[in-house]
């Protein structure tokens, strides 16, 4: 057995949690006691989050800090800092108003006028136009309107083109530069015949998102970041750098052209302002040539020519990202590397918003670059059970699309980890923030393993808050000054999260096939979501990455090659940073770069499959269109192309898969990982009410054992071997998951139960009493039922501990049951038999191992269930409070269904 599995036996592996620790500036004991609370809650390390701090970096602040990392010494614990004084990243804790203009935002934007020609000696007041004037476009939501804004007077004219207007808003590509026809401040111009659109482009900085925010396009001005963050932690703190403080932590860093969370600021589909800085010039010059200014008005209005529009639009976005790329992540990362720490976080990516402007970063993986981690988060009800094909009711992203959070936005995390050397594999996830009080540790579980499957190994749940109870910033919190029932339960959890990460470190993935990134296809062209091909490949059980255009464009990187058939399996391979694909699938785009395309000539050469989806490109985006046109004919009979609901049997007629089941079942999730040669499976059902009973074929071979992560126990796999595969048995109850390693052989260990044997009803009645959390172990008497039910129809408003009590009789030893089953709880449950302990569950199914504690004649049974602290904190809201969070469907309380005694 590996020294990795050994590692968790012993409870010996690494720490892999850091939740956020919110700051508010409370006593010493408040923060003493809550580092405590964290520790003992099975987690080594916190990421403190100064958003509600009233003093960041100032003498507050490091009181506070120097208590926090004082405890964090004693406890051998860790400690991140959330790198601003305010969310999202980027506000440099409010330097930048001291700073001069120049490191201000900078946006490239135009007003414009129509004119019907011919019209002789026609003229227009330019001077007026080229500046930013506000108009009822620029309003919007007030609570994201910035108090007192700076005003800046250095607008200045960049250039006046003329387009011709064809039918409908389309302006043709033969556009006529006026600049220089402007003479103090107007233009004349004889205008020929036709319809005809004067853009004026102006720069400015006002109009567009909030003044007091970084140019993430601009090295100078992310400096002031670290002059304001970064450089005062060290200055303080040097000794703990590289020791106790691990590293810094950005949040939802943004552009931020735009005010709010629209989630709509694709380049070309909307009229906004779009990040400019000095460097932007020249780089466009590069990519366009130096009169790229006649193509411009394509950034915003669509030309008669789709693959002139699609090269501006790219040209522009592809400068934009590599500014961003270098001056924000790059540069922080590097500050980072130079002092002995780490620098992680994530962007917004919501609903396809990670390769766009405004409240993203334009790119998923660009804007990460520099950052030591791949990052996400998972929050406010983004990932529901059941919840993958439908559009929220509310929230974010406008409603919120399920098929892109639970079928892309975790990928992208493990992707990024896989194929960047920087990140080591390592995958982050911010999660559970802002689900509500009603979210507890059965959901979590769930979350855990969505994203657990999907390769994420590290975590950052959201979060302790030591403010007074109840805090209404964003629950759940986990502790809640003790108010929480599940306190202890979610110890549990963070322990086997902390397991389950350290299987899925210091290895590699098993990856069957890439999946080109559709940032690039969105920019110039028509595109397809990456959630399409995504959602039909695990549908079907074909793992994959998600890669960028990049991973061809800089192959040395990535360490980017082919493999030719006949050296490894039989079948040309992809490798990307050591990791290996037998496919490369692109989805449907209008255009692609040169760079894909180039791999797409040299694969088809070395007989590697690609795989168009509903479709070929059209042209390349990022060359001149006659070299697009020669990259055509070279790519013409190049892979093939399948129906988005034919890939996956493409990809299988292809060899492109693992692992295959007996039956179709839409939500089984696998993740393969290899860790010291030994191969690891995890399992996941991720239907929230059907059970998965069936076979799963995989393809590892030799011996193996099932392990239980979240009791830390081994057991006897349900393996036959098929030579050179195996078929696993395996029934997973819904939102259940399971690990196999084929590794060494382990002698004498015991079976794990799957639900068979005889059952006996454990029948009422029942005495049920409930106690507040913090007044536990005094329990009140409630009722005495005969058959469980929903006690919240008898206690509306409680939240707490609900016991169970009752006696039941064996007649003999061979009616002595080993396994207590209880079919459904809501939510933590632990059982003592005889008064003897027999242990906590937090998730289906509610199995307990009571072997060793029932005896013939009179035993008696105590059930003990932690519920969500959802019921008390609504009974404590204003109810005439406009502001309050609206009634929820509510889920049960307590116990559901029948307690059963198994003997198998």
């Amino acid at each position: 057995m590996k020294t990795f599995v050994e590692d968790v036996l012993k409870g010996q592996g690494d720490n892999y949690i850091f939740p956020f620790f919110w700051q508010h500036g409370e006593s010493e004991d408040v923060l003493r006691e809550y580092m405590k609370v964290i520790h003992e809650s099975n987690i080594g390390a916190v990421c403190v989050e100064a958003r509600p701090h009233p003093d960041f970096a100032g003498p507050r602040w490091w009181h506070d800090m120097d208590i926090i990392l004082d405890e964090a010494r004693k406890r051998n614990m860790k400690v991140w800092i959330l790198d601003d004084a305010h969310f999202p990243t980027g506000y440099a804790n409010g330097l930048l108003p001291q700073k001069e203009d120049s490191l201000c935002k900078q946006y490239l934007a135009y007003n414009c006028a129509d004119i019907y020609g011919p019209v002789a000696e026609a003229s227009l007041h330019v001077a007026e136009l080229a500046h930013y004037a506000p108009t009822i476009h620029d309003f919007v939501n007030p609570i994201f309107d910035e108090q007192n804004p700076r005003k800046f007077d250095d607008d200045q004219l960049f250039a006046v083109v003329a387009a011709r207007v064809l039918e409908g808003d389309t302006v043709s590509r033969d556009t006529v530069v006026l600049t220089d026809k402007v003479k103090d401040g107007w233009l004349e111009w004889d205008a020929p015949e036709g319809v005809w659109r004067i853009f004026v482009f102006y720069l400015t900085r006002n109009g567009g998102g909030k003044t007091n925010y970084i140019n993430m396009l601009d090295a100078d001005s992310c400096h002031v970041q670290i002059e304001a963050v970064y450089e005062p932690h060290y200055a303080h703190y040097k000794d703990d750098f590289g020791k106790t403080i691990a590293g810094f932590f950005s949040d939802e860093p943004a552009v931020g052209n735009t005010k709010g969370f629209a989630f709509d600021e694709s380049i070309g589909r909307k009229k906004m302002h779009l990040p400019w800085n000095k460097d932007m010039n020249a780089m466009m010059e590069e990519r366009l040539g130096k009169d790229y200014v006649k193509v411009l008005p394509a950034l915003w209005t669509a030309m008669d020519d789709d693959l002139e529009t699609g090269r501006t639009r790219y040209g522009y976005m592809d400068a934009v990202t590599e500014l961003i790329s270098k001056s924000f992540s790059g540069q922080i990362g590097k500050w980072c590397e130079d002092h002995g720490v780490e620098y992680i976080g994530h962007i917004v990516e919501d609903g396809g918003q990670h390769s766009r402007l405004g409240s993203s970063m334009g790119h998923f993986f660009r804007a990460m670059k520099g950052q030591h981690m791949a990052g996400i988060d998972d929050i406010g009800n983004q990932v529901i059970p059941g919840g993958d094909y439908n559009r929220r009711l509310d929230g974010f992203a406008k409603g919120g699309q399920g098929e892109f959070f639970h079928f892309e936005l975790g990928k992208l995390g493990s992707s990024y980890a896989h194929i960047d050397p920087k990140k080591q594999g390592r995958a982050m996830c911010e999660i559970f923030g802002a689900y509500g009080w009603n979210t507890g540790v059965k959901t979590m579980k769930y979350l855990a393993d969505h994203f657990l499957v999907q390769g994420l190994n590290y975590f950052v749940p959201h979060a302790f808050s030591p403010k007074a109870f109840p805090d209404p910033d964003c629950p759940p919190h986990f502790y809640a000054h003790g108010e929480n029932p599940q306190y202890r339960h979610f110890g549990k959890l963070m322990a086997y999260m902390n397991r389950m990460c350290h299987l899925f470190n210091h290895g590699r993935s098993v990856v069957q096939a890439a999946l080109l990134y559709h940032g690039e296809a969105e920019w110039s062209g028509g595109y397809m979501f990456d959630q399409k091909p995504a959602r039909e490949l695990m549908e079907h059980q074909i793992d994959f990455d998600i890669v960028p255009a990049d991973v061809f464009a800089f192959g040395e990187y990535f360490n980017t090659g082919l493999t030719p058939a006949g050296e490894k399996e039989g079948m040309a391979l992809l490798e990307i940073n050591g990791n290996t694909y037998k496919a490369l699938v692109l989805p449907y785009s209008q255009f692609i770069t040169q760079a894909v395309a180039r791999f797409i000539i040299k694969a088809q050469k070395e007989g590697f499959p690609v795989v168009f989806v509903d479709g070929r490109p059209e042209g390349i985006c990022d060359v001149p269109k006659e070299v697009s046109a020669e990259l055509m004919r070279e790519m013409e009979g190049c892979g093939c192309v399948a129906a988005l609901c034919e890939l996956a049997g493409c990809l299988q007629g292809k060899g492109v898969c693992e692992i295959s089941l007996d039956q179709s079942f839409k939500r089984f999730r696998y993740y393969h990982y290899v860790q010291d040669q030994a191969h690891i499976y995890m399992f996941f059902n991720g239907d929230p009410g059907q059970c998965f009973d069936g076979t799963v074929t995989v393809s590892a071979a030799g011996p193996a054992f099932r392990y239980d992560a979240m009791e830390n126990r081994m057991y006897k796999a349900d393996v036959k071997d098929l030579g050179g595969e195996s078929r696993i048995t395996l029934k997973l109850a819904p939102g259940e998951s399971a690990v196999f390693i084929f590794d060494e052989c382990v002698d004498n260990l015991p079976e794990f139960y799957t639900g068979s044997g005889r059952n006996r009803k454990v029948e009422g009645p029942w005495q049920v009493s409930l106690c507040e959390t913090k007044q536990y172990p005094d329990f009140k008497p409630l009722a005495v039922v005969d058959e469980l039910h929903d006690i919240g129809r008898l206690a509306r408003d409680f939240s707490g501990f609900i016991r169970y009590e009752n006696t039941f009789t064996l007649s003999g030893d061979s009616d002595l049951p080993e396994k207590l089953v209880i079919d459904q709880a809501y939510e933590g449950v632990e059982v003592w038999v005889n008064d003897s302990y027999a242990g906590m569950v937090i998730a289906l199914p509610y199995v307990f191992d009571i072997k060793d504690k029932v005896k013939t004649g009179e035993n008696t049974l105590r059930i003990e269930v932690a519920t969500t602290l959802y019921r008390k904190v609504s009974g404590m809201e204003d109810k005439n409070n406009p502001f309050r969070n609206p009634p929820i469907v509510q889920e049960p309380i307590g116990i559901i269904g029948d307690v059963r005694a198994c003997v198998y």
